[in-house]
C-alpha cells in the first residue's frame, strides 16, 4: 500500500519560515506530479503548488514568491519551502502524488494525512 507522510508543520511567528516534507513509500514504480494543498478551518481545500516529474512547477497566486515546491525523485519526496509566512497561511497542509504502481497501468492519486501549520504571535 502506498503511503504519504508529511512532516515539518509547526507554530511559527508571522514573517517566519518553515520547510514541509512529504515521503512516499510502498510499491512505487514511478511518481508523476506531486503537490501540496491546504485547508484552513471553515474553508475548502486549495491547491498551493504542484511539480511535475521533470521539475516544472505551478504555484498559487496567494503564495507566489513566498513558497517554493521541490522534489527528490530518488527518495520519492516532495518539499514545500515557505517563507514570509502570514496568519492567513494557517492551515493543515496535505501532499499528494500521482503514482504508477509496479505491475499496474495508469496512475493513482494518493494523499497524506496532513501536517498543521499555524502562523501566530
Amino acid at each position: 500500500q502506498v503511503q504519504l507522510v508529511e512532516s515539518g508543520g509547526a507554530l511559527v511567528q508571522p514573517g517566519g519560515s518553515l520547510r514541509l516534507s512529504c515521503a512516499a513509500s510502498g510499491p512505487i514504480f514511478s511518481i508523476n506530479a506531486m503537490g501540496w494543498s491546504r485547508q484552513a478551518p471553515g474553508k475548502q481545500r486549495e491547491l498551493v503548488a504542484v511539480i511535475t516529474r521533470s521539475g516544472s512547477t505551478n504555484t498559487a497566486d496567494s503564495v507566489k514568491g513566498r513558497f517554493t515546491i521541490s522534489r527528490d525523485n530518488v527518495k520519492n519526496m516532495v518539499y514545500l519551502q515557505m517563507s514570509s509566512l502570514k496568519p492567513e497561511d494557517t492551515a493543515v497542509y496535505y501532499c499528494n502524488a500521482d503514482v504508477v504502481l509496479f505491475g499496474s497501468r495508469g496512475e493513482h492519486d494518493y494523499w497524506g494525512q496532513g501536517t498543521q501549520v499555524t502562523v501566530s504571535l
